[in-house]
């Protein structure tokens, strides 16, 4: 029996189940070579149209990676260090405010006790909160900002939101906490900023082309529309009912917001290009995309004690720390974990999830979309079959 059988058989139950995702996508390769690919069930329920090679997915939150990488392409280039401060490159963020609290509870304006650094933006340690998932007075402004029904106005573009985020006070001094939010929408801003460049330009001409990425972008372009998985959501009953996300306004043609945090879509042979290229040190075909050592600063932990304990309230991340961008596995047995230390990667919203190992050259892309995610029982169950395939 062929060990990745045992994968290919996990796959099919999570869509025979009937309690997972509608149908899923896997692609496994190691120094170059495809070990494993396979795909399960309905990229669209109703249609019965099956899950295939074609098949595109939205990435959310996986397209940080994307943008980190991209970032480190030009911290490698000499253009910034992860200590100056981000105003250097976005003025903006000179006069940075922050939210505090009077004994009374009441909020108050005040002046950050300290500037944001460029590395504070990479490791999620910058006071702005994803907005729709807060009450904060400083989530609340933000989601003002990131009403996505305007995402064609003119000043709907990264750089006009970054400008305007720079005016809303933080929840906390810059680099005090760990807490997940817009730190890599920030990236992708200094991407901007020193490249002169859009962050899809600066994607496009220095990741995706040279990586023949072709079906991954922020804009619906020739058949990616209907070739898009539907998005099944779950109700507390275990129904299951398909969706249009409201984020999916900004793949249209005319959107003008890309984002850093989110907004990509790609197939799964498109992204296992990337994450290849990341596990082979680089380097994709005889091209080197990014140093190797750069891909190892990117996969240290960057977080002190009391940033882990908070990246690390929910079980998911157990084990791991939180690099520049992507988690990385520190603990293999908090983890139960049978991947490499330093083993490395992310997740997104709907369900998607990618693990880089350049220990072993090895790198893993897993597709579905629901919400919610998932993401525990479906993508640590992957990361036990491959690794056992080893």
């Amino acid at each position: 029996m062929s060990r990745f059988e045992h994968l290919d058989k996990l796959l099919a139950r999570f869509v025979e189940s009937g309690a997972g995702p509608a149908g899923c996508a896997c692609m496994v390769a190691r120094h170059g070579k495809i070990l494993y690919e396979g795909y399960h069930g309905y990229a669209n329920l109703e249609d019965r149209t099956p899950i295939t090679p074609d098949t595109v997915y939205r990435l959310y939150s996986m397209t940080k990676v994307i943008i980190c990488t991209a970032a480190l392409m030009l911290y490698e280039r000499g253009h910034f260090l992860l200590h100056d401060p981000l105003h250097a490159y976005i003025p903006e963020f000179r006069d940075a405010l922050v939210y505090r609290k009077t004994p009374e509870g009441e909020y108050y304006v005040d002046r950050a006790s300290k500037p944001i650094l460029i590395r504070d933006a990479f490791t999620m340690s910058v006071g702005y909160p994803l907005p729709f998932w807060s009450e904060t007075p400083t989530a609340r402004e933000l989601a003002r900002l990131m009403d996505p029904t305007q995402s064609q106005g003119e000043d709907a573009d990264l750089n006009s939101l970054i400008k305007a985020v720079a005016r809303v006070p933080m929840e906390f001094d810059p680099g005090d906490r760990w807490m997940y939010g817009l730190g890599h929408d920030l990236v992708a801003a200094l991407v901007e900023a020193v490249s002169g460049k859009t962050i899809g330009q600066f994607l496009q001409e220095e990741i995706f082309e040279p990586l023949g990425m072709k079906d991954t972008g922020y804009r619906y372009r020739g058949n990616i529309q209907e070739r898009m998985a539907t998005v099944y959501e779950f109700g507390e009953d275990g129904s299951r009912k398909a969706t249009i996300p409201t984020f999916d306004i900004l793949h249209h043609p005319n959107a003008r917001f890309e984002g850093g945090g989110f907004g990509l879509y790609s197939t799964a042979s498109d992204y296992l290009k990337f994450a290849q290229m990341l596990a082979n040190g680089g380097v994709h075909e005889g091209h080197r995309l990014i140093g190797r050592k750069t891909i190892d600063l990117m996969r240290t932990n960057h977080l002190d004690e009391a940033k882990l304990q908070q990246y690390r309230s929910s079980p998911y991340h157990a084990g791991y720390g939180y690099g520049l961008g992507v988690r990385t596995l520190m603990d293999k047995a908090a983890a139960g974990s049978n991947s490499s230390i330093g083993e490395f990667g992310w997740s997104g919203m709907a369900g998607t999830w990618t693990s880089i190992d350049p220990d072993e050259g090895l790198s893993i892309v897993y597709m579905h979309q629901t919400f919610p995610h998932m993401e525990e029982y479906h993508h640590l169950r992957v990361r036990a079959a491959v690794y056992g395939c080893l």
